[in-house]
């Protein structure tokens, strides 16, 4: 999914950083390498004045984003009807420790992104979404399973969200102390925050003569 950017998204009213400016970033390569890494994506959305918040697998297409669910999933339906949604994204890099409580903070990476789209109708775009989301979570996997049948297809439905604006936020390095506090007798610094796989566990129903593949093992 990775692309080089040029292009910044537009300052908008929505969303732009207006909680320390200076962590903002516009520029679409930024936005789209935070999401490309999130594994998760959180999309709110509103009926009759009620929020939702629901969370989702996704994958990035350019500037579109696909989802799947249940035809009759309150967000896949929202979304089929053109209604406009905002969809956030976040790393967690670290836990900052200042000597004072009150400037504790984290390292991050987010995105927050707004659009509108519409329900993939055709088979063959729903296939490929489908592709795009297997390579997202597990490179080489879709060449190695099995692919969703007829029946499959018809009962889960995939929509692309184009986004219109996008902006990203992030912290790095040590705690930012007022000045008199750094004479403190505290310790202060980062607690780096890693993500990552543990050992696999077979499935207990797995046939004892099938090797673990390659591509799991790399993940």
């Amino acid at each position: 999914m990775s692309e080089t950017c040029q292009q910044e998204f537009p300052k908008s009213e929505r969303s732009r950083v207006d909680r320390i400016p200076a962590r903002g970033r516009y520029d679409e390569e930024t936005v789209f390498s935070i999401i490309d890494a999130a594994p998760l994506c959180y999309v709110g959305f509103a009926v009759e004045g009620q929020p939702f918040v629901m969370p989702t697998i996704h994958v990035r297409d350019g500037k579109r984003l696909y989802f799947h669910g249940a035809n009759k999933s309150r967000l896949i339906q929202l979304i089929e009807l053109g209604a406009s949604v905002c969809m956030t994204f976040t790393l967690l890099d670290g836990l900052v420790v200042a000597r004072s409580v009150v400037h504790n903070s984290m390292n991050y990476r987010s995105v927050v992104a707004f659009g509108s789209g519409a329900k993939l109708e055709k088979d063959k775009d729903k296939m490929r979404a489908f592709r795009l989301l297997s390579d997202k979570l597990i490179p080489g996997r879709w060449e190695d399973c099995k692919h969703p049948t007829q029946a499959e297809l018809d009962m889960t439905a995939v929509v692309a969200v184009t986004i219109e604006d996008a902006s990203a936020k992030i912290r790095t390095g040590p705690p930012l102390d007022v000045e008199g506090d750094y004479e403190l007798p505290f310790w202060a610094g980062v607690a780096p925050i890693e993500t990552h796989y543990g050992e696999l566990v077979n499935d207990p129903r797995l046939d004892s003569a099938i090797p673990v593949p390659g591509y799991m093992e790399r993940i």
